[in-house]
């Protein structure tokens, strides 16, 4: 079992989907680069990879902050400045007042129980295992192939949680919805919408996959 904080905090600023890189840069832009949780670039050249701690999400379509951890400690280097005007993209945001903040404690945990998900714009695969899945003869192999890649991912974010999970984690996709092809910095990408199943307990809003940091991979869970 693994107790982390997490702070959400909702702001009244609209924003979209396709936004949510440019509210990063936003904030990144606001707090300063030297702060490199906010980002996970050592360097102009360098990323760090490691599980992302601030997360910019658009959730009911409002700008929103996801943090986990030392991202919560870190949050003050936002909140701390004179303004918290924004300019996303080409668009000016005169000041992003607070619309929900909601911080609390969970315990990541596995059980005997299972816990049921959705998980929205899932980036599961990369360009190798792209390839490999494309050529998967039955939808059941599809399935098994993404099962494996979701037990992975949930065992990244656990292993950059500091959470080195002793037990057998399993995950069994439900329902998968035809992959969706987006864009992200001229790369096309292929994400899934999909339900799932796991032994593992994990808090609303958190992302699994790639480009969790972006809003990628964010899982809400499904109550019996």
């Amino acid at each position: 079992m693994k107790t982390i904080r997490l702070l959400r905090v909702e702001f009244d600023a609209p924003l979209k989907s396709y936004e949510v890189p440019a509210f990063r840069g936003a904030v990144v832009a606001k707090v300063g680069r030297q702060h490199d949780l906010f980002h996970n670039h050592l360097d102009d050249t360098r990323y760090a990879y490691r599980y992302p701690l601030v997360q910019y999400k658009s959730l009911y379509e409002r700008a929103t902050l996801l943090c986990l951890d030392e991202g919560v400690d870190e949050i003050h280097k936002f909140f701390g400045q004179p303004d918290w005007a924004l300019r996303i993209g080409a668009r000016q945001a005169e000041q992003m007042w607070v619309h929900k903040l909601d911080l609390k404690s969970y315990d990541l945990r596995v059980e005997a129980r299972v816990f049921r998900y959705h998980i929205s714009n899932w980036i599961a695969l990369n360009q190798n295992s792209y390839q490999e899945f494309n050529q998967l003869p039955t939808t059941e192999a599809c399935y098994e192939y993404l099962e494996r890649k979701l037990v992975g991912n949930i065992l990244s974010m656990a292993k950059g949680l500091n959470w080195f999970i002793a037990e057998k984690v399993e995950a069994r996709i439900l329902d998968l919805r035809m992959p969706h092809h987006t864009k992200y910095k001229q790369n096309k990408l292929m994400d899934f919408q999909a339900a799932f199943e796991t032994n593992v307990f994990m808090p609303n809003y958190i992302g699994l996959g790639g480009k969790v940091s972006v809003g990628y991979g964010t899982i809400k869970r499904v109550l019996d």
